[in-house]
């Protein structure tokens, strides 16, 4: 029985090891050819180590031997990966979303619309859309509108009510039609949002940049749409392509920049961070906060990662905006998330968090290269600002 307790306790440790790898390593900013090439590598030990240390335990069992056999190396990383799971699992547990530590309460009104019964067109235009649409359970053309009453510290009164129409993670790769995207910006559109804004992952395949007047030109705000880019965009040899277009189809580029905005009266500065995959903005981190009874200066950070919660609250950001996990993908019942590329792993896989002085909403975003959502449907964020 130790034996077997004992190898139970490190494959699990083992796992939850090799999670927490591919969770941060697809949150840092190198080149996607080296990411391949580090994840096919942890893949080859995510199931090499297990099954050398099922046999090479389940022998010694056997043979009615103890573990003094078992070589120091063995031991100690038997030992670490049992470590692992009250290092990294107390933390883990604590932040699943059904614990709600750091979320806000936020009030939502969801409405699934099936995309694809409501369109003449197939949406799955490849093999490999096909393939995966017909998979029981897979949610990847079923939208979320989520219609949200997001309380915001710091919030100015003047700005109480403004309505922001929040999409990312769009990924035209050319799997799906862009009709599916149409179909979204006509649900932004029915809303009448003061603002638009899309959180970057735009393009993957460069033959879809033509796709971007005929399907974005036409969504509708009253103030102002902006844009940044993600690291999926890095996939275009030149990504100003994919900038000039959006610019074209009337969207105002944010990546890197802090611009200068009157809404209702009211100073507003609208931020664009793309770290670490482009240049972040340079920001005086004082001109944010309030002094002298001089009033703050509202800040709202366009992200693409929750991964810059951090950098948000040092610079003074009352309010960010946030794609890139989708949701982690998938979810478990009652646990949540688990994949998520992060340095926060799940935690901030999707919602609305406040941590002072920011809030942070995170969406699940509209599409992706894994064509697979399970219990995690794409999401259209249409976000009422509240004063607290």
């Amino acid at each position: 029985m130790t034996f077997w307790s004992l190898l139970i306790a490190a494959l699990t440790g083992h796992f939850a090891l090799h999670l927490t790898i591919y969770n941060r390593l697809n949150a840092t900013g190198l080149r996607r050819s080296t990411i391949k090439r580090i994840e096919k590598f942890f893949v080859f030990t995510c199931i090499a180590i297990p099954i050398y240390l099922f046999l090479r335990m389940s022998s010694l069992v056997v043979e009615g031997e103890s573990l003094e056999p078992l070589a120091h190396v063995e031991l100690g990383y038997a030992i670490a990966c049992v470590s692992t799971i009250a290092v990294l699992g107390i933390p883990w547990l604590a932040a699943r979303p059904i614990v709600g530590i750091g979320t806000v309460a936020a009030k939502r009104e969801v409405t699934v619309h099936h995309v694809q019964n409501e369109i003449d067109v197939p949406l799955a235009l490849t093999a490999k859309g096909r393939w995966y649409s017909r998979i029981p359970g897979n949610q990847i053309f079923d939208v979320a509108v989520e219609r949200i009453e997001l309380p915001v510290v710091g919030l100015p009164k003047d700005l109480d009510g403004l309505r922001i129409s929040h999409l990312s993670d769009l990924h035209f790769t050319g799997d799906m039609s862009r009709e599916y995207i149409r179909y979204v910006a006509t649900q932004s559109n029915l809303w009448l949002p003061d603002v638009c804004v899309i959180t970057g992952d735009i393009i993957d395949s460069p033959a879809c940049i033509d796709w971007l007047g005929d399907v974005l030109a036409p969504v509708e705000c009253t103030f102002e749409k902006f844009f940044i880019l993600g690291n999926h965009d890095t996939r275009v040899d030149d990504p100003d392509l994919i900038r000039k277009a959006m610019t074209a189809a009337g969207w105002t580029d944010a990546g890197g920049q802090c611009l200068q905005r009157i809404i209702r009266q009211t100073p507003l500065e609208v931020i664009g961070n793309e770290w670490p995959w482009f240049d972040a903005p340079q920001l005086d981190r004082a001109q944010g906060r309030a002094s002298q009874g001089k009033a703050a200066t509202f800040r709202m950070l366009l992200s693409h990662s929750p991964d810059r919660f951090s950098w948000a609250r040092k610079h003074s950001v009352s309010l960010m905006l946030a794609g890139h996990t989708h949701g982690g993908q998938g979810r478990l019942p009652i646990i949540g998330p688990v994949l998520s590329p992060s340095w926060h792993g799940s935690r901030f896989a999707s919602g609305d968090f406040f941590r002072s002085p920011t809030t942070m909403h995170v969406t699940r975003g509209l599409g992706g290269v894994h064509l697979l959502r399970l219990r995690c449907r794409p999401e259209l964020s249409l976000l009422t600002l509240r004063c607290i």
